[in-house]
């Protein structure tokens, strides 16, 4: 045998544990859900091939399908500008050098390492209607707090509230991002007189752009698939108001055990995403600047 050979032998004997796992646990069930849903299966039953029917009850007659596409959009046009505006704006305070800075760094940092269910616990309490932190506050300045989870009204806002919690992430990202902002440009920018707001609009936020749309894609991705939070706090209560896509998703594989019906929103989610991320990217020509 080869030494080439066998060099390429031993590498691959040591990524062969992660190939195996990948096959196993990725390829093989990306696959068969397209199988799956051509069919009706309940797990307990063999697959029975239905064609095109889980797709046209979800397209032409399912209502929570509908409902949960509405309000995962909602959510999605919602919270993903607002993180980016937050996280933009709080990279740009924490750019300043100034006495303690790390420290506030840090502080900004940390709820976006704690779990998503131990936060999720937290606001469950700090929006609890009789014993939360936010109506108690807003009891003493004399205003009557709405349900916030309980309410139709609010609970979608509830969960936005909730997202900015981890800001922090994207924050570090954007911080990055503003490091590599050539100072020249600046120094020149100043004795041509600009202002602090020309510098922010003709500077800073055209070479932040690639980071903003890094941001942007990943958000976009996260909303469309954002299950952990609504699961445990309002389980897509009430009146549907937070009935995501993933949630209906979960409960149609794991409650009714309708795995083939499942299995054809799997594939119009992941569809929805590939075009959504297909028209950022095609968008990104227009307003993201590479280079300094």
């Amino acid at each position: 045998m080869k030494a080439k050979t066998r060099r390429e032998l031993v590498g691959l004997a040591f990524v062969s544990p992660w190939l195996i796992g990948f096959l196993l646990f990725t390829a093989w069930p990306f696959l068969r859900s397209i199988q799956l849903s051509f069919t009706r299966y309940d797990i307990v039953r063999p697959p029975k091939w239905v064609g095109l029917a889980n797709y046209d009850s979800l397209l032409r007659h399912d209502e929570v399908f509908r409902t949960s596409a509405i309000v995962t959009l909602k959510y999605a046009l919602i919270s993903v500008p607002l993180g980016i505006v937050l996280g933009v704006a709080l990279a740009l305070l924490l750019n300043i050098n100034v006495r303690g800075i790390t420290i506030y760094r840090t502080v900004f940092f940390i709820p976006s390492i704690v779990p998503t269910v131990a936060s999720t616990a937290i606001f469950s309490w700090i929006l609890n209607p009789q014993i939360g932190l936010v109506n108690g506050i807003l009891g003493r300045l004399g205003v009557t707090g709405p349900a916030w989870l309980g309410d139709p009204k609010w609970a979608l806002w509830s969960l936005v509230f909730m997202g900015l919690w981890g800001v922090g992430n994207s924050m570090v990202i954007y911080l990055a991002g503003l490091k590599d902002i050539p100072t020249y440009l600046y120094e020149a920018a100043t004795v041509d007189g600009a202002s602090p707001i020309r510098k922010l609009f003709k500077i800073t936020l055209p070479l932040l752009s690639p980071v903003i749309f890094f941001n942007l894609v990943m958000g976009v991705i996260g909303a469309m698939q954002y299950f952990t939070q609504a699961y445990i706090m309002t389980g897509g209560g009430p009146e549907d108001s937070t009935r995501f896509y993933a949630l209906y998703l979960f409960d149609r594989a794991w409650r009714y055990a309708d795995m083939g019906y499942a299995s054809a929103m799997a594939w119009i989610l992941f569809l929805a995403i590939i075009t959504l991320t297909g028209f950022l990217f095609r968008s990104q020509r227009r307003w993201v600047h590479y280079g300094g």
